[in-house]
This record gives structure tokens, sequence and C-alpha cells, in this order.
């Protein structure tokens, strides 16, 4: 096969969907609470904190890491106290 031939490969963008929310009956407390909701489950608030400054990758890891032992720490405490 001809590599000159060939099309380009398009890649497959995330479609930004955005979120909403409805308000019924003016209770606009519930629909924040809502919106507050869907913006932590999306992960929307630490992701722009991730990327609000640069961090070199070894800090990355190191962090991960560092949270990791939190987790496995806090497990181990847990299944002593049993």
């Amino acid at each position: 096969m001809d590599r000159d031939n060939r099309k380009p490969r398009r890649r497959e963008q995330k479609e930004n969907r955005g979120l909403q929310v409805d308000v019924h009956n003016n209770d606009i407390a519930r629909a924040l609470r809502k919106l507050k909701k869907m913006v932590n489950n999306e992960g929307l608030l630490k992701e722009l904190r991730d990327r609000e400054y640069f961090e070199k990758p070894s800090l990355k890891k190191k962090k991960a890491k560092a949270a990791a032992r939190k987790r496995w720490l806090k497990q181990q405490e847990k299944n002593s106290n049993r």
C-alpha cells in the first residue's frame, strides 16, 4: 500500500458536553447542591488545581507514592483495630 495515498487519521475529539442543572420551582439551593455534586464527580476542581502550576513528573510520582503509602497505613490501622 502506498503511504502517500492514505488518508490522515482523525483523532476522536472529546465531546464538550458541559454540565447542566435544571432549576425547578425557583429552588436555586437544590440546583446549586446538584451542580456542586456533579462538578465533584467529574473531578473538575481537582483537575483545575492540578493544572494551575506545572509539576515535574518526579514530584508527581513522589506525591502518588506518598498518597498510596498513606492509604495503605490507614487500611492497616483499620484492620488492626478489628
